[in-house]
This record gives structure tokens, C-alpha cells and sequence, in this order.
């Protein structure tokens, strides 16, 4: 049966994988530079609301019991927080599918393009002053048949690749979404191992408090874009400087910790005294030797003692009354308090856990949304480092990338891991290794929060080389047009220098008549010169954005003026 859903999963990635990249290269090519990350920043806030309400529907199909309406409730005797209890997921996909299908109507309407956006203040101007703003501005031809199309994309993909900034950015942005998803995939249940919440309330918390973060975090980022008109470096600092404070403030998460539920034989003794054990045999001691029990059974009672135990069998009840969830057990040899009686689901004995739970998910909703304000100056970062032609390839081989080498592999190797931590199996009712029932929180907690941190730790290396390659990339730019204009000058000047050598040496050796002849030989070819030099100052004009530069003619000598 799992077949059948992962082909689901993927037609379902065919059709939302291309939204992304090319909804965000249109909406880049047909708005403002000034807009452009405002605009972007609101798609990606509503792109972050989504799993809001996600995690919300999550949170209602997992209080609903998966065989709703084919079994009879009364006799299930577990709840939403027994780690048995599996909510309905399959609901989901339905009332998910039925709106997407209506949200996709609206692009039918979509125009093929909108003519390209031109500053009010730069339509008084010449033509290329209202060029220059739009020199990342790209208008595709008229589309050519597939097999032309597969000719000219190996090598836009090699000049893609070949960008080393566009390169380490892609790197940059694989580990870091490998830590993001391995982080996200894992929290809900994070927050259930180790605050004793059940999956609803996980999911609850997710959706409800986490998430809305980033989405706030992330249009705020593209808020200060706008506002501050940052540039390519600007954004670059702005991005890592918001990572690196959310990086350090994640560190308080390992100080939080929860002490684990104590279950007799998996984390504490039958006594009371704590220690985890991941031996079988520890489940069996005297007082239930004589009940022959299975210790792969996971069927939890709460003792009067306070203690869990794994079974009432391993409790050493000896009767029991009452059905469902009311079924209270008796003569439990092994509980050693009171009536030695025990009730069925685990004990609530945490209490302080559910102190540390609100300091928890207030520096989690800090960390979100510090981190996310980045997210838009970084994904502006990616659509400046590219040559505009290549902006929607660029984009969606991004977005192939992520989805392929970080939301494929990062689940499957953090839940090997974190599955390292696990103290007592559940078993198949076919037979095999079930689901874990309970996990070594210390240990869960070491391993989860230490691959988070350390996928992101050695992102930020990358990230230091990137932003040196960034700077370099800037200063050559910026240095560009000066030497430009330079050169124009020295090669003017040593021109008009030997037109004045050829116009002395006409004078001297050449009657009037000649003399009239190199005059007008001369004033043509400083014409022709003034014409390429006022070329040349319109090209760097274009680059530098300086409207005031401009050619003179004075007594045949030509002087660029630069501010």
C-alpha cells in the first residue's frame, strides 16, 4: 500500500514544485527592483502560512481515529496520547487535494507577460537611464520546439553551475535545508517524547506558534528590502547576520531538557531509581517471574506507586475490571503502594516538564522568526548572482536540488538516528520491529539538537567563502566603469594628440589648399571620435547609474567629466 502513496506524493510534487521558481522569475521580471522583494516576500509569507493551516488540520485528523466509522469507539481502549494510537492521516490528503484543485483555477487567467515596469522618475530621462533599471529584467522569445531546447540546455546549465557564487549559494542552501527539514520533520515529535504531549498537541503548537513566526519573520525581511533599498552586499550581511544570531540562541534548546517517564525496566528500575536500560531482561524480576510474560508486549499501565509499567502481565496483576479506557487492574504483586491496583495509559508525572514547555516554545518562535527574516534578502541574493536569462533555470534547479539532496535524505538519516535513542520497540501484529514506544530523552535531545546545529555550523563556513567571493565580485564591478572610463581618456587624448601633430605637419608642408583639406580630414575624424567616445560614456553611464557624465567639444579637445 505504500506504493500507492508515494506515487500520490510524487504527482503531487510535479504539480507544486513548478509554482515556486517560475511564479517568483515572473513576478521578478515584471515589477520594480524596489518592489520586486517586497512582492517575493509576500508569496513566500503566504507559501509559510500554508503549513499553518496544515498542521492545524493535522492537529484534527490526529484526534480522529483512522478506522472512524468502520469500528466500534466504545471498545478502543487507548487515546490520542498513547503512542499506539494512529489518527486518521488519510483525511488530510482529501480536504488538501480538493482546495488545491481550486486554487489551481486562477493561473488559467494569468497573462503570457506584462510589458516591463519603468520608474515614474526615469521616464523623463533618456532611453538608457530607463534601461538601466531594468538590466535584470528578462523577456523570453517566442518558445522553440523541444529539441532545441534540449540543445541549449546543457550549456546553460554548465554557465549556470560554472557561477561560483550561484554554486556555493546552492551548497549553502542544501545543508542548511537539510538541517531545516530534518529540524521541522522531527519537532512535533520532539515536543511529544520530551513534554509528554500527544500528536495533536504537537501538532497544535506547530502550527499555531512556530510557524506563523517564520511566516512574520520573512515578510519582515522583505519589508526591510524595500525599505532600506538594500543592495546585493547589504542583503548578504543582513542574511547572515540574522542565521548567525538564530544560531546561537538555538543553544538554549539543549539546556531544556525533560527527564524521562519512569517506566520499570526501560527507564528506571521496579524500585524507583532512574537509569535507562536497553536490555529486554531488565523487564523481568521477581515479583513477575511466575506470570511468564512477553517483553516485547506494549500495553502500559499506571501504577499507584507511580510508576509505569510496560503490561499489566509485567506489573504482576493478577485481575482486572471495568473496559476500555476505565479498566482498572488488581493484586499487581509488583506495584508496591496502596490497594497494589493499576489503571490502563501512562502516568502523568512530569510536572516539570510542562514548566520548562512555555520557556521551550518562546526562544523556538524567537529563533524562527530571527532566522527567517534572511530568508527573503538571501532569495533576492540568488536572483541578483544570475544572468537574468537563466533566472527561471536557475530557480527551479534550486528548488530541484533542495527538494532532492536535502527533503529526501534528511528525514530518512535523522530518524536512523534519532531511532538510536530507543529504549522499548512495539512489535507487528505479522510479526517484525514495530514503531518506538519510548526513547532515552537525554539522548534523543543529544542527537537531535547536535545534527541540527552541526549541518548548520558547517553551512556557515560555506558561507563565509561565498561571502568573500561576493565582495571580490562587487569591488570588480565597482571598479569596472572608473578603468573604463580612464582608458577612453588616455586613448582620446594621445588621438587628438597626433591629429594635432598631423594638423602642424599639414600646415608647414602643404599649401592652403592642402592645408583646408587637412582641416576638414581632421574635423571629420574628431567627429567620428566624439561619436564612439559618446558611445562609450553612454555604455558607462548605463553601468554606473551616473546621468551626469557628458562629452564636450572645446577648441578640438574633449574632456569626460565623471562625478
Amino acid at each position: 500500500m505504500w506504493i500507492y502513496v508515494l506515487l500520490g506524493n510524487v504527482l503531487r510534487g510535479i504539480g507544486e514544485t513548478p509554482v515556486q521558481p517560475l511564479g517568483i522569475s515572473y513576478i521578478d521580471d515584471h515589477a520594480l527592483e524596489e518592489n520586486a522583494a517586497f512582492y517575493i516576500g509576500c508569496i513566500q509569507t503566504i507559501m509559510v502560512i500554508g503549513p499553518v493551516f496544515g498542521y492545524l488540520l493535522g492537529s484534527l485528523c490526529a484526534k480522529i481515529y483512522v478506522d472512524i466509522g468502520f469500528v466500534n469507539m466504545e471498545n478502543i481502549s487507548i487515546d490520542p496520547g498513547d503512542a499506539r494510537w494512529v489518527g486518521a492521516w488519510w483525511l488530510g490528503y482529501l480536504i488538501a487535494g480538493f482546495l488545491t484543485l481550486l486554487s489551481a483555477i486562477p493561473f488559467w487567467f494569468l497573462p503570457k507577460s506584462l510589458p516591463l515596469p519603468v520608474d515614474p522618475q526615469l521616464e523623463k530621462g533618456s532611453a538608457e537611464q530607463a534601461n538601466s533599471i531594468k538590466e535584470h529584467k528578462y523577456q523570453a522569445d517566442e518558445p522553440a520546439n523541444c529539441l532545441e531546447m534540449a540543445k541549449d540546455f546543457l550549456p546553460a546549465l554548465k554557465s549556470l553551475l560554472g557561477n561560483p557564487l550561484y554554486f556555493l549559494y546552492l551548497c549553502v542552501t542544501i545543508i542548511q535545508f537539510n538541517s531545516l527539514i530534518g529540524m521541522v520533520t522531527y519537532k512535533p515529535k520532539y515536543i511529544e517524547q520530551h513534554y509528554g504531549k500527544s500528536a495533536s498537541t504537537a501538532n497544535f503548537l506547530m502550527g499555531v506558534i512556530n510557524i506563523p513566526a517564520v511566516a512574520l519573520g520573512i515578510f519582515s525581511g522583505g519589508v526591510v528590502m524595500k525599505k532600506f533599498k538594500l543592495s546585493v552586499m547589504g542583503a548578504a550581511k543582513f542574511a547572515l547576520g540574522t542565521s548567525l544570531l538564530g544560531y546561537a540562541l538555538s543553544f538554549l534548546f539543549l539546556a531544556m531538557g525533560c527527564e524521562n517517564s519512569k517506566v520499570a525496566g526501560v527507564t528506571a528500575s521496579y524500585q524507583g531509581v532512574e537509569g535507562p536500560s536497553y536490555s529486554e531482561s531488565a523487564l523481568y524480576v521477581q515479583c513477575n517471574a511466575v506470570c511468564h510474560c512477553s517483553g516485547k508486549e506494549w500495553d502500559p499501565v499506571c501504577g499507584e506507586d507511580g510508576i509505569t509499567y510496560a503490561s499489566p502481565c509485567l506489573a504482576g496483576c493478577h485481575s482486572s475490571r471495568g473496559s476500555g479506557k476505565t479498566m482498572m487492574f488488581g493484586d499487581c504483586s509488583c506495584v508496591g503502594a496502596g490497594n497494589h491496583t493499576a489503571r490502563v495509559g501512562l502516568c502523568q508525572d512530569r510536572k516539570s516538564c510542562d514548566n520548562i514547555l512555555p520557556y521551550f516554545l518562546t526562544v523556538s518562535v524567537l529563533t524562527s522568526f530571527i532566522i527567517s527574516l534572511g530568508g527573503t534578502p538571501g532569495y533576492m541574493l540568488l536572483i541578483r548572482c544570475i544572468q537574468p536569462q537563466l533566472k527561471s533555470l536557475a530557480l527551479g534547479f534550486h528548488t530541484l536540488a533542495t527538494r532532492t539532496l536535502a527533503g529526501i535524505p534528511a528525514p530518512i538519516y535523522f530518524g536512523a538516528i534519532i531511532d538510536t535513542t530507543c529504549l522499548k520497540w512495539g512489535q507487528k501484529s505479522c510479526g517484525g520491529r514495530g514503531a518506538c514506544r519510548i526513547y532515552d530523552t537525554a539522548a534523543y535531545r543529544t542527537a537531535y539538537l547536535g545534527l541540527t546545529l552541526s549541518l548548520r555550523a558547517v553551512s556557515f563556513l560555506l558561507c563565509i567563502w561565498g561571502f568573500v567571493v561576493l565582495r571580490r565580485q562587487v569591488r570588480r564591478q565597482e571598479r569596472a566603469p572608473l578603468t573604463n572610463g580612464a582608458l577612453a581618456g588616455a586613448t582620446m587624448a594621445a588621438e587628438l594628440e597626433a591629429l594635432r601633430k598631423d594638423e602642424a605637419e599639414a600646415e608647414e608642408n602643404q599649401g592652403s589648399d592642402h592645408q583646408n583639406q587637412a582641416h576638414t580630414h581632421i574635423h571629420t575624424h574628431t567627429e567620428t571620435q566624439i561619436k564612439r567616445q559618446s558611445q562609450s560614456e553612454s555604455q558607462i553611464g548605463s553601468d554606473c547609474n551616473h546621468p551626469e557624465r557628458e562629452t564636450r567639444l572645446n577648441q578640438n579637445t574633449i574632456c569626460c567629466h565623471c562625478d
